[in-house]
């Protein structure tokens, strides 16, 4: 429904001491996307449970490809289109990583983003196509009137999630704001 943002099941090969997974294959990706991707910068965020950040994205030039992925906990990541041109701007999707499942959410220019930790903690690892700029970057607030996003806070009993104060003064979605085109 959403161009360009694909969720990805790299391919865990299981045995008794463990396993073993590619969380990145270039040739797999180009395959997939039909483009070259190429990733400068990896991050790696910890929370606690109730703990949720964004959305977050970075304007142009600054915008950023993403490649997320939950290695330890589980979390509920949401992906919110920007691009006034697509047919699903102003929509978000959500979905549930786990470190169980392995699934990875690529999310183009474009989007913002931001994630709910279900679990007691999580440990979120995400790769980026662009170098953090202070300068690009921009928050929506998650609880925006509009968006309407359904964080599923029921899950991990808490009425108000823990929101940092940068996140708490993230900006309201307008619909006839150029974001990105």
């Amino acid at each position: 429904m959403f161009e360009g943002l694909y969720l990805l099941k790299p391919k865990v090969f299981n045995d008794d001491s463990g396993y073993f997974m590619e969380s990145w294959n270039r040739k797999i990706i180009l395959n997939i996307l039909k483009k070259d991707i190429d990733f400068c910068q990896d991050n790696l965020s910890f929370s606690k449970q109730g703990v949720l950040r964004g959305l977050h994205f970075q304007k142009d030039p600054f915008a950023q490809d993403k490649l997320v992925s939950c290695i330890q906990g589980s979390i509920f990541d949401v992906a919110v289109d920007l691009r006034s041109n697509s047919k699903t701007f102003g929509k978000w999707v959500g979905v549930f990583l786990n470190d169980r499942d392995n699934e990875q959410l690529f999310i183009p220019k474009g989007f913002a983003n931001g994630f709910l930790t279900l679990s007691e903690s999580a440990y979120v690892k995400y790769k980026t196509t662009e170098y953090y700029s202070f300068e690009s970057e921009r928050y929506v607030i998650w609880n925006d009137k509009v968006l309407k996003i359904r964080w599923p806070l029921n899950k991990i009993n808490f009425r108000n999630p823990i929101v940092s104060k940068k996140d708490s003064n993230g900006d309201i979605f307008e619909k006839d704001f150029i974001y990105f085109k």
